[in-house]
């Protein structure tokens, strides 16, 4: 503690906590606090840096400092009404260090023994004791910080405050003494000069020419003359703040020429430190104006030069260049002249305009190249993807370099590209067994025509808006004559199944192939398998892709798509390196979610469709991600809309062109492989079954087949449902079954694209097994209705569903598959197949209602190769003969023991 005392004989006791900032509290001698607007003018009574106390923070009843205040308090003695004194004895030591550090902080020794290590303030170990050095390093950095600069700056400004310490200069009543920068004349370079002026007058005078060289002394008029020694002084120490400038003659006035990079070099290094430290400085009040001026380059592009019936990107494109510096036009020799002599400062029009030399030269290579090299429509975009403003009969096109202004002429393939409008027609295949939606037919013209002028694209329709139909019948017009090579298809493993499906579906006369499984063809015997084969197209998935990397990177595909395009999200992960190098006549990305968190999942997905067309990632972070993610910036993510919107088909169920074509409600099934261990228990208990159906009588025989058939569901679904295991983690329950992975995936899609859905199973388990990965995975509850939920609660969920308070709701085939109204709901999953088609009606019909007013998409999810898809393929062909023949499941256990194995057996 420290006391002050006053002439009132009033004695502050000062407690003090010594951290970052110093706290100071004071109290009477009785222990009564006393705010600090009593006692702090005494403490800054002398104190002009801080305005005598008025700039001090407090908080509550302490008072702020920082350890250079702290020392700085001390250096002139107190208010000639206070002494202080310390009462404890690290009140003592700390009043001891802090006047140690004060008188230090006056020392022209300090000087030599400070330095600058790794950004911070370092004092040798010589000088002083450990704590007084403390002390000091941490008074200099503040004294640094309140000057704006740096600890590295630090050894350029040692000459100066060995000198003059921190308060610069001292002032002289009858001058003012400063540097002073003037533009160029008559020649190009401009003038960095010491001046002087007289302390009420705002005219500097330099010496004249006759005397430039003199002498300081001589060179003064009288009335300054008595001043010479300390202003020769004075000048050495304002040049030791300007390391960049040439090293003075001490003896006379300072005057010498800078070129525009020199200014350039004093502007960012040497103004700074001349004005931290009150240094007059006198700049050309424009200067600092113009350090954003900019050349302006506009490029009219007339069109292309081979006259055609139809213009194409790759069609050559001719120039015709004008240059503008802040607004006055300058001829294209102007513009070479201004290169050739790499100036910065030019004066045109009558003011000066500073111009970036890079720049210039840059914009030149830019000029000789695209007059050079033919450049196309293609490698106009490619440049820089402009923006568009329509200029009466011509398109304006903005990048950062140059301003291209196309011909109406070009209009309409630029169109094309922007709005998807009025794009080629192309005759839909005759092998594709679908019919094509309107918006459908647009994106197969939007997939050929895109193709024909060399660019990739990414098709990112909203899930059940028909991609799949859309690439299907794109493949069929590619592969309508025979390839040299085949396109490649990479999915999830969860959908492959359904891309076979599919294929055969709409495209049956496709020779379709699959790289897949432990006995798929690999490294040298791929290539001669697909020459044996001479397949249409290639299935594989993202893990397989990833393993046989060097064997499909060896192969030009005639198209190369990713379904599912997200997959590659990770830039830097295996997976996503080794699919970015594909090389492929054509690349596609196929994704409802181009974007699901971050904008760099964009970039991998362009990477992999245009490479290059987004620039290095590493360019790509500092011209979109940062400012958009990090600034929210409205004019970045205007400028990246406009820039990925020639290569991105994006349609979503909401759109108001789409809801006319669409169907009330769609339904799909979805196809999804048995993992290995679900293949081998599947076999097993099918084989077991059949053989102890051999002994038994007809009553057992049915109890049998309905007791399997439930097994087998359940195993469809998962192998832990059959095993009767709990559910553990889902990193470790999801691998093992690719339904319920799939299940997981799609629900979690649609919850985060804002949407609802509704997810129906027979099994109690598997319920509980879709809450839990769901929970996990993406931290949102999920109510599961079951038949056994009280009334209220029921209603209530109901109604919390209704009002969107959760995205999932997972419910019980039967206690959910009548009398709720759920039609929040665009989506139904089907978990598992009840054999009755009406009872999957009555719980579709849950979403699909009165009082529906969105389109409801119903996906029923099928195991290959199962008693689903048997069975799906009997119902459809018998409720095609009448609604009324199946009732429920017992009609199975009428077939014959043949027909049974048939239904039952596993078919890879």
């Amino acid at each position: 503690m420290m006391r002050f005392t006053t002439d009132s004989n009033m004695t502050y006791f000062l407690s003090i906590d010594q951290g970052m900032p110093f706290r100071v509290t004071a109290v009477t001698e009785t222990g009564q606090p006393v705010p600090p607007e009593q006692w702090k003018p005494y403490l800054y009574f002398w104190d002009k840096t801080s305005f005598f106390g008025m700039g001090a923070e407090e908080d509550g009843l302490e008072l702020l400092m920082t350890s250079a205040e702290f020392v700085r308090l001390f250096q002139r003695p107190p208010h000639h009404f206070v002494s202080f004194e310390g009462l404890r004895s690290e009140d003592r030591q700390l009043l001891s260090l802090a006047e140690e550090s004060a008188n230090r902080m006056e020392d022209p020794l300090l000087w030599d023994a400070v330095t600058e290590q790794d950004g911070q303030v370092v004092i040798g170990d010589s000088y002083a004791s450990p704590e007084v050095r403390r002390f000091l390093e941490q008074a200099i950095e503040q004294q640094l910080q309140a000057k704006n600069l740096t600890s590295a700056l630090l050894p350029a400004l040692l000459p100066f405050l060995k000198e003059a310490g921190w308060d610069g200069l001292p002032e002289n009543d009858d001058y003012v003494i400063g540097m002073r920068l003037s533009e160029p004349e008559e020649s190009a370079y401009w003038t960095f000069e010491t001046v002087i002026r007289s302390k009420r007058g705002s005219v500097y005078w330099t010496p004249p020419a006759s005397r430039r060289t003199a002498p300081i002394d001589q060179a003064l008029p009288a009335k300054w003359r008595d001043h010479a020694e300390e202003i020769r002084r004075q000048q050495q120490l304002m040049l030791s703040l300007c390391p960049t400038t040439e090293p003075p003659n001490p003896d006379c006035f300072y005057s010498t020429d800078l070129t525009d990079a020199d200014v350039l070099a004093f502007l960012r290094e040497d103004a700074e430190l001349l004005q931290a430290f009150g240094v007059e400085l006198s700049l050309p009040a424009w200067l600092r104006a113009v350090q954003e001026s900019k050349v302006r380059v506009k490029a009219n592009v007339g069109g292309p030069v081979k006259k055609q019936s139809a213009v194409g990107l790759d069609e050559l494109v001719k120039f015709d260049w004008q240059f503008s510096l802040n607004g006055h036009e300058v001829t294209r020799q102007e513009f070479e002249s201004l290169v050739e002599e790499n100036r910065q400062f030019i004066r045109v029009g009558g003011e000066w305009v500073r111009v970036d030399p890079a720049l210039l030269q840059k914009l030149r290579t830019l000029i000789d190249e695209a007059d050079g090299e033919n450049w196309t429509i293609k490698d106009l975009l490619f440049k820089d993807m402009p923006e568009l403003e329509e200029q009466g009969d011509e398109l304006e096109l903005e990048d950062p370099l140059v301003e291209f202004r196309l011909h109406q002429s070009l209009q309409e393939l630029l169109d094309r590209l922007l709005e998807k409008r009025d794009l080629p027609e192309t005759v839909i295949p005759a092998g594709l067994q679908a019919d094509l939606r309107p918006y459908q037919k647009i994106g197969f013209d939007y997939l050929v025509f895109m193709r024909e002028q060399g660019f990739g694209l990414c098709l990112a329709d909203d899930m059940g808006l028909g991609k799949t139909v859309q690439l299907i019948a794109y493949l069929l017009h590619v592969h309508r004559t025979p390839q040299a090579r085949p396109s490649l298809i990479i999915c999830p493993t969860s959908v492959l199944g359904n891309w076979q499906k599919e294929l055969e579906r709409f495209a049956p006369d496709l020779r379709v192939v699959s790289h897949y499984g432990g006995s798929r063809a690999k490294e040298e015997d791929f290539q001669s398998s697909l020459t044996d084969s001479a397949p249409d197209v290639v299935l594989s998935t993202y893990g397989i892709a990833s393993s046989d990397a060097e064997a499909l990177q060896a192969i030009e595909w005639t198209s190369v798509t990713l379904d599912e395009a997200q997959n590659i999200k990770n830039i830097q992960t295996k997976q996503s390196r080794v699919l970015r190098k594909l090389k492929g006549q054509h690349h596609i990305a196929l994704t409802g979610t181009p974007i699901e968190n971050r904008l760099s999942e964009l970039w991998a997905i362009f990477d992999f469709i245009n490479k290059g067309y987004l620039y290095r990632i590493s360019r790509f972070k500092e011209q979109f991600i940062v400012p958009i993610e990090r600034d929210d910036s409205e004019s970045h993510k205007e400028q990246l809309r406009r820039r990925i919107q020639p290569f991105l088909l994006r349609r979503t169920k909401k759109d108001p062109e789409l809801q006319l074509n669409l169907p009330e409600k769609q339904e799909q099934l979805e196809y999804c492989p048995l993992t290995p261990e679900q293949a081998a228990l599947y076999e097993g208990l099918v084989q077991e079954t059949l053989g102890k159906m051999e002994t038994l009588s007809g009553f057992e025989r049915k109890g049998l087949v309905l007791k399997m058939l439930s097994k087998l569901k359940q195993l469809c679904n998962h192998p832990a449902l059959y095993l009767k295991e709990p559910f553990t983690t889902a990193d470790e329950i999801l691998p093992r079954s690719q339904k319920l992975e799939r299940i997981v995936t799609m629900a979690g899609d649609i919850a985060e694209r804002g949407e609802q859905c509704l997810i129906f199973t027979q099994y109690i388990g598997m319920g509980h097994f879709l809450q839990e990965a769901l929970n996990e995975l993406y931290g949102f509850e999920v109510p599961f209705l079951t038949g056994s939920m009280p009334k209220a609660k029921r209603d209530a969920l109901v109604a919390s569903f209704q009002a969107g308070d959760f995205p999932v709701f997972v419910l019980s085939l039967k206690a959910g598959g009548t009398g709720l109204n759920l039609t929040a709901a665009t989506h139904v999953l089907h978990a598992d197949r009840w054999w009755n088609p009406a009872v999957e009606n009555q719980a579709t019909d849950r979403a699909y209602r009165i009082g529906q007013t969105q389109f409801v998409h119903v996906h029923k999810f099928v195991t290959i190769g199962t008693v689903e898809e048997k069975i799906d393929s009997l119902l459809t062909e018998k409720q095609a003969m009448s609604d009324q023949f199946i009732q429920s499941s017992q009609w199975m256990t009428e077939l014959s023991d043949r027909e049974l194995e048939d239904l039952f057996t596993y078919t890879r």
